[in-house]
C-alpha cells in the first residue's frame, strides 16, 4: 500500500497528484496490465463529520494530550440563526468541522484516514478529493 496523505498545498499540489496518478496509469500501461480508479469527491464534506466518531478516531491515533484539546474544541459547539429581530434557540452541533482553516482540513484528513487498503491500493487524497488506483494483470489471481 501507498498512501500519500497531501492536504497541505504548501507540501503537495494538485498537480502533483495528477502527476502521480498518470505515473500510475502510465506504469501499468508500459507492464500490460488493467488500472482501475475510483475518485471520490464528498459533497458537503466538512458538514458530514460525525464528531463522535472523530474523537474515537483522533483517541485512537493521537496523543492524549492531543485528544483532550480537540475534544475540548468540539465540545459544546453550538448555533443559532437570526432572520430579521427573530433568533431561533441554541442547537449543538454534532457533525461539522471548520471550514476554511487548517485545523478543519486536518480533522477531516484524520475523519477519513481509515479508508480500506490492500498492497496493490494506491490512494491519493487533497483536501476532500481521493483517488483509490490499483492495477494488475488481466486474469491475475486476486488471492
Amino acid at each position: 500500500m501507498t498512501c500519500c496523505c497531501c492536504c497541505f498545498p504548501q507540501v503537495h499540489s494538485t498537480v502533483q497528484q495528477c502527476r502521480r496518478l498518470t505515473d500510475v496509469i502510465n506504469k501499468a500501461m508500459e507492464n500490460q496490465q488493467y488500472c482501475t480508479a475510483a475518485f471520490l469527491d464528498v459533497s458537503q464534506e466538512f458538514d458530514k463529520v460525525w464528531h463522535p466518531g472523530l474523537l474515537f478516531k483522533i483517541e485512537r491515533i493521537l496523543p492524549s494530550s492531543y485528544f483532550n484539546l480537540l475534544k475540548s474544541y468540539l465540545s459544546e459547539c453550538q448555533f443559532k440563526t437570526k432572520f430579521g429581530r427573530e433568533t431561533s434557540s441554541c442547537f449543538h452541533i454534532h457533525s461539522v468541522v471548520p471550514q476554511g482553516s487548517i485545523l478543519g482540513l486536518l480533522l477531516y484528513v484524520l475523519y477519513t484516514s481509515d479508508l480500506p487498503t490492500s498492497r496493490e491500493t494506491i490512494i491519493g487524497t487533497f483536501a476532500d478529493d481521493s483517488n483509490i488506483c490499483t492495477s494488475r494483470r488481466p486474469y491475475d489471481s486476486l488471492t
